[in-house]
């Protein structure tokens, strides 16, 4: 038999229950938090492919692209193999998508068994992206918990202008004018 309680306080509330409480957080990790980044989508050929947060693009020449990704990811062994990946510009439409990228979501059937993809020789990209840059490989090394990864871009495609998909404080947000 299965009871619900419908006393006062017994709601179910919107928080995590195994979050660490937040007197016990990092304050670096609360400080990045509060960094608002844009979601972007990492792939390989292979294919592997891995929701990525902290992307920088540097205009010169040549033109950079510097990221952290997890070391132990399939994307990192794809890109080591490869030598090149594709960034892509994920929108609000890609929450889904971002979050299958991250292990966040269930993938049956793999990571790249749904939507629409544009296959490139950097990786597939997600059709209806905002754009994709494709880059290659330049030196990678272990930079706090992750590895900073910085490549040359050497391809850029642009769609049409489309609002970004932005991380902060552990959620997914848009642009509001």
């Amino acid at each position: 038999m299965f009871h619900v309680n419908h006393e006062p306080g017994a709601e179910i509330h919107h928080t995590d229950p195994f979050a660490v409480p937040v007197g016990d957080r990092s304050p670096v990790r609360r400080l990045r938090g509060r960094l608002a980044a844009p979601v972007t989508l990492w792939t390989a050929p292979g294919p592997a492919g891995l929701t990525v947060s902290s992307t920088l693009v540097a205009e010169g020449e040549p033109n950079r692209l510097l990221g952290l990704i997890d070391p132990e990811s399939d994307l990192w062994a794809a890109v080591e193999d490869s030598g090149r990946f594709a960034v892509a510009q994920l929108g609000p439409p890609h929450r889904q998508l971002a979050d299958r990228f991250a292990g966040l979501f269930p993938a049956p059937g793999g990571l790249f068994a749904t939507g629409e993809w544009t296959e490139t020789s950097y990786g597939p990209v997600p059709a209806d992206a905002g754009g994709w840059a494709g880059c290659r490989l330049d030196v990678a090394r272990e930079y706090g918990w992750g590895l900073l990864v910085e490549a040359t871009i050497e391809t850029v495609e642009l769609a049409e202008e489309t609002a970004p998909l932005l991380h902060y404080r552990g959620r997914y947000h848009t642009l509001k004018d």
